[in-house]
């Protein structure tokens, strides 16, 4: 029978020669789809030319000055913003068209911009005093044309959400006196207003900072691993281990979207680039295209909480609360890798209920071959190592490129000579600029939580309502970081959670690490919390099917994303924070049952047959206890698996012979 099926899966695949080259699966990624699935120019002729040059010296003066020179932090980070601007104005059209060419108010934003970059760098003495304070006519017209750009950056780039937001915020500036209660200021002057937010408390604060520093140095590190065949090692590993187990393309998808998730800045930028192959497959293995997508974006999102680059949001983490990067990627190790066991369960699980077989062998990357190019693991090994080691973020990308490069030159394949490096940092610039806004626009929320204490004024009102209840808190904190973030790309999602409801926690007594930890897990998990769920709305174009049905699908198989983080308060231990070596190995080892569990308990399967739905709510219970840190949890949570196991066994006699069959599978 299985010989059979697999004979059919062999059939459904070889005949589609769009999965299957030279009698194997092609693994390559889908850049196309990538690019077309956003609004960007098909830049030709001359402007293609111009846009490769300034993008080019955009990665080379960022990756000069952070290693070899550097300059004023306001002109650094002034200058990246215009290199951004610069570029998204030239490959993304501010409506919609068909036509590709730049109009002249494009090139007039251009020109504003690079003269904003250079206002800055001339009167840089006057505007650290005046910017804020008493600022000049000609400063406020700078700033406010400034502030402009950027909202119009970002709509070009990432939409409405952000910048509706931004508006928001900017509105309570002037409202405020006339608002009741702890939202009541007394209000700013527009000069006042525009200037402060234009400057380093604002725009060109904190986001821009990491933004200007690790992202763009990362998205470079991540455009050579692509360049030099690392990201497409990436895949082939991914498909090699899980592609011939049952519902393997699934498991595929879960293990290359947390590898390509990692150095990816965006949710929805990984679905599409890993999702254009994975979902296809699924689909042909029999997986329902709502479940297909719905794995591909839960994957994909949980790819920005794995260390060591975790999307970019652990550099941001590090800016702002000033623990040492090192310290953030290993507390975070523990709780990514239950995400994603949680996950791979989840498809493991639909498959033993759908009887799905995975990819048969010979269509498959070759094993050995796979081992022979396992020397493409070093880049981001070396990375790895430096990083813990304590060695600075900045080394540590700068030596994954040159790594990265070296690497190449073993394979004739993939080999880059001049122009792959060329093409590799215009890639970079290219692959930045959605974040360089949205960071930057991010910044304009933080400018004006900073100006008008609305952050302290909140945490206030948060320790309020909790009445010093940290369970309760953390229930409100979730809420409102998943509010905040939903539409938003995660690294913006978290830059504002973090300014407005993080303090709170902290003030409540919360550890700053673990409170930075809660409220950035959700701005990911954001990402496939419906009614706004960006990467299960880009995965169900992919795969075709309902985009708010998917973003249900997608939260129950995230499941796990929204109980890990309360797991920080109740088991320390799993963040390596507090307890023996054997309390913390106990954790997690019990952590891992009560996900086990909690898949059983979402997917409906327990003990080879289906669950009942009061077998579901017990095994859901019993998986919390698990999660719970604590010998007394622990055993009421076996107890109530002892039970369950008993239900299944002797109460639960109704499974069909299609069940035993798939339980058999």
């Amino acid at each position: 029978m299985e010989k059979k099926e697999n004979n059919g899966i062999t059939a459904k695949l070889e005949n589609d020669p769009n999965i299957i080259e030279d009698g194997k699966i092609d693994t390559t990624v889908d850049e196309e789809a990538l690019e077309t699935s956003s609004n960007m120019r098909n830049l030709t002729g001359w402007t293609r030319y111009v846009f490769m040059v300034i993008a080019i010296a955009g990665a080379l003066f960022h990756l000069y000055i952070l290693n070899l020179n550097p300059i004023d932090p306001w002109v650094f980070r002034s200058t990246h913003l215009v290199f951004g601007t610069i570029l998204g104005i030239m490959l993304y059209p501010g409506w919609r068209t068909k036509s590709n060419k730049i109009p002249i108010i494009d090139w007039i934003l251009i020109i504003a911009s690079i003269y904003i970059g250079y206002y800055i760098y001339a009167n840089l003495d006057q505007l650290v005093f005046r910017f804020g304070v008493t600022p000049t006519t000609l400063d406020f017209y700078v700033a406010l044309i400034g502030l402009l750009l950027v909202i119009e950056f970002t709509r070009r780039t990432s939409g409405w959400t952000l910048p509706i937001l931004a508006f928001v915020f900017i509105a309570y500036v002037f409202m405020g006196p006339y608002l009741p209660g702890i939202l009541n200021h007394n209000g700013y002057s527009l000069e006042r207003f525009v200037t402060y937010v234009y400057g380093l408390d604002g725009v060109f604060g904190v986001t821009t900072d990491v933004s200007s520093k690790y992202i763009i140095l990362f998205i470079i590190f991540g455009a050579f691993l692509q360049m030099s065949g690392v990201g497409q090692y990436f895949m082939n590993v991914a498909f090699s281990l899980a592609g011939n187990m049952r519902g393997g393309p699934a498991k595929v998808a879960v293990i290359s979207s947390a590898l390509m998730g990692m150095i990816n800045g965006t949710s929805a930028g990984n679905v599409v680039a890993t999702g254009s192959l994975t979902i296809p497959l699924m689909k042909k293995t029999g997986y329902p295209s709502r479940f297909a997508a719905a794995t591909e974006a839960t994957a994909s999102s949980g790819g920005q909480i794995l260390p060591p680059i975790m999307g970019a949001g652990a550099f941001l983490m590090a800016e702002i609360t000033g623990i040492k990067y090192s310290e953030i990627i290993i507390a975070a190790t523990i709780p990514a890798v239950l995400y994603f066991i949680s996950v791979y369960f989840m498809v493991d699980f639909q498959a033993l209920k759908s009887n799905l077989k995975g990819i048969p062998r010979k269509l498959l990357p070759d094993r050995k071959q796979i081992l022979k190019q396992a020397y493409l693991f070093i880049p981001v090994l070396l990375l790895i190592v430096l990083l813990v080691m304590g060695r600075s973020v900045i080394m540590a990308g700068t030596i994954g490129i040159i790594a990265s490069f070296v690497i190449s030159l073993f394979n004739k394949k993939t080999r880059m000579g001049l122009k792959d490096i060329l093409l590799a940092l215009e890639l970079g610039m290219k692959n930045a600029l959605q974040l360089i806004a949205i960071v930057a626009c991010a910044g304009i929320i933080v400018g004006v939580i900073a100006l008008t204490g609305v952050g302290q004024r909140f945490s206030s009102l948060l320790l309020s309502i909790a009445d010093n209840n940290m369970l309760l808190a953390l229930v409100f904190a979730m809420a409102i970081a998943i509010i905040l973030g939903m539409g938003m790309p995660t690294t913006a999602a978290y830059a504002v959670a973090a300014s407005a409801v993080a303090p709170g926690l902290i003030n409540m007594g919360l550890d700053p690490l673990m409170a930075h930890l809660f409220v950035f897990y959700f701005a990911v998990i954001s990402a496939i919390t419906p009614p706004v769920a960006l990467a299960a709305f880009a995965a169900a174009g992919i795969a075709g099917t309902d985009p708010m049905k998917t973003g249900v699908k997608a939260f129950q198989l995230g499941l796990a994303a929204f109980i890990v983080p309360f797991m920080f308060f109740f088991s320390p231990e799993l963040i390596l924070e507090g307890g023996s070596a054997a309390s913390t190995v106990l954790a997690i080892f019990t952590a891992v049952i009560g996900v086990y569990i909690l898949a059983s308990a979402v997917q409906g399967w327990f003990f080879r047959k289906t669950a009942s739905w009061y077998s579901r709510v017990i095994l859901l219970a019993a998986s919390l206890l698990f999660m719970i840190s604590g010998l007394f949890t622990d055993l009421i949570g076996l107890a109530l698996i002892i039970g369950i196991i008993l239900i299944q066994k002797y109460i639960n006699k109704n499974t069909n012979a299609n069940n035993r069959q798939q339980a058999a599978g």
